[in-house]
C-alpha cells in the first residue's frame, strides 16, 4: 500500500498549482459555464456552442474517437525561471501586463519560453498543466511536418508530384491533379468557402465525409476559381489530402507516423491524440490534442530548426521551405497572401525581414516562433468568434507577441 504524501509534498504541490493559477476572475466565466464546472459538449455542439467551449476544448478525447500518440519514454527537461519577469505590451493606449492580458482575453493557457526556459506558464478557467488542449488548425502545421519527414525518408519523392500519385482515387479530379506543393500552399484552385458559419463548404465537406467517406467528400469539389499554384485560398479540405498522402506514402496512420518520427523523438511529457473519422482516418485539419508544455516543446524544436540536443529530428531544409517568407512565390508572402500574414507550407508567415512564423487555429490557438531569438509563445483559448481577428483577441495577441520580440528578441 502506497504511503500518503507528506505534508511538505502536499504544500509544495499546492504552491505549484497556485503559482500557475491567476488570482483574478477570467473573462466571461459565467457565460462559459463556471457554475456548471465548465461542462463538456457533444459531437453536435462542442465546436460552436460557447457554453461548453471551455470543457470541450480540453476534453476532445471524451467527445470524439481519437487515436493515441504516445509520449516519449524520457521527457526533455523544461527549465522554469525562478520568478516571472515583468513583461509588458502597449495596447488601447495603455501599458499592460500579462495579468492584464489574461483578464482581458479568454485564454485557457499561456506559455512563453526563451532559450529553452519557461518565463510564463499560466492557466485560466480551472484548466491544469495535465489538460490536453485542442489544436484546431495548428494541426495543419503538424501535418505539414509529417510531409517533410516523409519526403526526407524518400517515401514522398517530390513536392512537385501530383496528389494522385499517392492517392490514386483522386486521379482525374481537381484535388488529385494538384501538386503536393500546391496543396501545402493551399493553392489548388478548387472553389471552397470556409467561414465557420455552419452553412459553408466546410460544413458540406464534413457532412459528405461522415456519410460517404473522405475520398467522396474530396471528389465532390470539382469547380475551380483559379489555376493551381496561383494564389492562397484557405481550405481545410486541402489538409485532409496531406493526411492521405502521408498515410499512403508511409503505410502508417498519420498519428502513428507523427508519434514515431516527431512526438517521441522530441521528448514529450504526455500522450497526445488525434481525432479520427468513422473509417479510422485522422481528421487532419484540426482535432490534435496535447498539453501546453508539449506544444511548447514543439515550438522550441521549430525555433531550433528541427534539432534537439544536437540531433536533427525534423529536416532543416524542409522547415526553411515551409517557414521562410523569402522562399515563397510572390503570391504567398506577408501582405499578399493576406493583408498581414503570408502563407508558407501550411505555416503562417509573419511580416518583417526576420524569419518569424506562426501555427494558428480558430478560437485563438497559436504557437508563435522566432528562431533567431529562440523565443516561443503558446496560447490556447476559447474566444467568442472562430476568427479572432473579428474581435480584439487576434490583434492583441499579435501585439503581445511583437512586444515580446522587441523586449526579448533580436531587433
Amino acid at each position: 500500500m502506497k504511503k500518503p504524501p507528506t505534508p511538505v509534498k502536499l504544500i509544495s504541490a499546492c504552491l505549484l498549482a497556485l503559482a500557475a493559477t491567476p488570482a483574478f476572475a477570467a473573462p466571461d466565466e459565467d457565460l462559459l459555464g463556471k457554475a456548471q464546472a465548465y461542462p463538456i459538449g457533444t459531437r453536435a455542439n462542442w465546436f460552436y456552442d460557447e457554453s461548453v467551449r471551455i470543457g470541450s476544448f480540453s476534453n476532445v478525447d471524451r467527445i470524439l474517437r481519437v487515436r493515441k500518440i504516445e509520449r516519449a519514454d524520457t521527457p526533455s527537461p523544461l527549465k522554469k525561471a525562478a520568478t516571472e519577469p515583468d513583461l509588458r505590451y502597449g495596447y488601447d493606449g495603455k501599458s499592460l501586463s500579462i495579468d492584464d492580458y489574461l483578464q482581458r482575453q479568454r485564454v485557457t493557457g499561456l506559455l512563453i519560453i526563451k532559450d529553452g526556459e519557461i518565463l510564463v506558464e499560466r492557466y485560466q478557467y480551472d484548466r491544469k498543466p495535465t489538460d490536453k488542449f485542442v489544436s484546431h488548425s495548428m494541426a495543419k502545421s503538424i501535418a505539414s511536418l509529417a510531409v517533410g519527414l516523409a519526403r526526407e525518408e524518400g517515401k514522398i519523392k517530390s513536392l512537385e508530384d501530383k496528389v494522385a500519385r499517392y492517392v490514386p482515387d483522386l486521379a482525374g479530379y481537381p484535388y488529385g491533379e494538384a501538386s503536393i506543393r500546391d496543396i501545402l500552399h493551399m493553392s489548388s484552385g478548387v472553389k471552397f468557402t470556409e467561414n465557420y458559419s455552419g452553412d459553408d463548404d466546410l460544413k458540406r465537406f464534413v457532412v459528405i465525409a461522415a456519410k460517404d467517406g473522405l475520398i467522396e467528400a474530396l471528389k465532390a469539389f470539382r469547380d475551380m476559381d483559379g489555376k493551381a499554384g496561383e494564389r492562397f485560398h484557405y481550405a481545410s479540405s486541402e489538409t485532409y489530402i496531406l493526411g492521405l498522402v502521408v498515410r499512403n506514402a508511409t503505410g502508417k496512420t498519420l498519428a502513428d507516423y507523427v508519434a514515431e518520427k516527431l512526438w517521441q523523438p522530441m521528448g514529450t511529457e504526455a500522450d497526445a491524440s488525434w481525432a479520427i473519422d468513422k473509417d479510422g482516418i485522422e481528421m487532419t485539419a484540426g482535432n490534435f490534442n496535447a498539453v501546453l508544455r508539449d506544444y511548447g516543446r514543439l515550438g522550441m524544436l521549430l525555433a531550433n530548426d528541427g534539432a534537439l540536443n544536437g540531433k536533427q529530428i525534423l529536416p532543416k531544409d524542409y522547415l526553411l521551405e515551409a517557414t521562410d517568407s523569402h522562399k515563397q512565390p510572390a503570391a504567398f508572402v506577408p501582405g499578399a497572401a493576406t493583408p498581414l500574414f503570408g502563407y508558407g507550407l501550411h505555416f503562417w508567415l509573419l511580416p518583417g525581414e526576420k524569419r518569424r512564423f506562426l501555427m494558428m487555429g480558430v478560437y485563438g490557438q497559436a504557437i508563435y516562433v522566432d528562431p533567431e531569438a529562440k523565443l516561443v509563445m503558446v496560447q490556447t483559448a476559447a474566444a467568442k468568434n472562430a476568427s479572432v481577428f473579428k474581435e480584439k483577441l487576434g490583434m492583441e495577441t499579435y501585439t503581445l507577441w511583437t512586444s515580446l520580440v522587441y523586449a526579448l528578441g533580436k531587433k
